[in-house]
């Protein structure tokens, strides 16, 4: 299983579209074959300090997903209400 974690800062006045956005669409996320889980964590002491954590079968579909039309449609959306550049990391449980 490889758990992918992205964080991401928006502007404060694009922590609500954000939130809306993953609400609109983190079921369509987790219904991507190889996906298990996607959660959106918040930073407590940085309000506009956001991460996902998504579980998938394995990198494979990780990359199918994030060449999918939906990951493009949804990065498209997010990454317009960003205030720094994003970090992510794929990692595994050992």
């Amino acid at each position: 299983m490889i758990i992918r974690i992205v964080k991401m800062q928006f502007k404060s006045h694009h922590i609500e579209t954000f939130k809306h956005l993953f609400s609109n669409n983190h079921h369509r996320i987790e219904a991507v074959d190889g996906c298990f889980k996607v959660d959106l964590l918040q930073d407590v002491a940085n309000q506009s300090i956001f991460f996902t954590y998504s579980h998938w079968d394995d990198l494979d579909a990780l990359e199918r997903y994030r060449h999918s039309e939906l990951f493009n449609g949804i990065w498209s959306q997010t990454k317009r209400l960003f205030d720094a550049a994003p970090e992510a990391w794929s990692v595994k449980s050992i």
